[in-house]
Parts: structure tokens; sequence; C-alpha cells
């Protein structure tokens, strides 16, 4: 299910920390990857595969995935992807698997999951210069 957050707050730079000046909305590309998760049931084990297979559908890629540690609210394991937006730009999103592990929800990255972001593009970084 799509995070209520994603419409009330703001999205995460693809290459940076939080935007507080984007305008709130319902971005399509975690719209068409919420959709390709739908049904899953695979918990823990499988949630990483269909994370990976549903990005690589959209034309992106998983990034890395974590165990949650109570970072966001009912999520077991945070994946976070990187997948393209409007145009030829590419924007960090999280996959989040929840507590009973039967349910995929995609979240853009907020204040609490802004340390990921930094992470996320750290690690870009690193990939773009191997």
């Amino acid at each position: 299910m799509i995070s209520p957050e994603i419409a009330a707050s703001p999205q995460a730079s693809a290459l940076g920390g939080i935007d507080h000046q984007s305008e709130p909305m319902l971005p399509m590309e975690l719209l068409e990857l919420e959709l390709s998760l739908e049904g899953y049931a695979g918990g823990d084990p499988g949630f990483c595969e269909a994370v990976r297979q549903a990005a690589a559908r959209s034309g992106g890629e998983l990034l890395f995935d974590l165990p949650a540690g109570g970072l966001v609210h009912d999520c077991s394991r945070i994946a976070v992807l990187r997948i393209p937006e409007d145009g030829q730009e590419m924007r960090v999103v999280l996959a989040l698997l929840d507590d009973n592990g039967t349910e995929i929800r995609m979240q853009a990255p907020n204040e609490e999951t802004a340390p990921l972001v930094r992470f996320a593009d750290a690690f870009i970084e690193v990939l773009e210069r191997i």
C-alpha cells in the first residue's frame, strides 16, 4: 500500500538530503512500483529479490536492503532503490516490508529516513567511481 506520508511529505533529492521546497505529490513511479509488488507474500527471505525485480522492471535498481531497526513504524526491512523520474534523472525511494512480512509499501524518503538517502548518495558515488 502507498504510504499516506507520500502525498503529504516533501520528496528527497536523488543526490542529497530532503528538498523542503518541492510540492507534495503522489509520484507515478512509486505507484507503478507499488502495483508491481501487490500481492507479495514471500516474507523476509523473498523481499530483496521481489524488490530487485520490481525495480528492474521500472528501469531502476536495488541499491541495498537492511533491517529497519525501528527507523520506520511497522517495518521489518527497508530496501533503498534508485528509479527513473521524469526525464533522465534518478530518484531514491524506499520499499518497506511490514512487521508481518506480508506487505511491501513504497515510501518517498522523509526526515526520519534522510540518513538512508545520504548513505545511498554516497553508495552511488562509490559505484560510479568503480
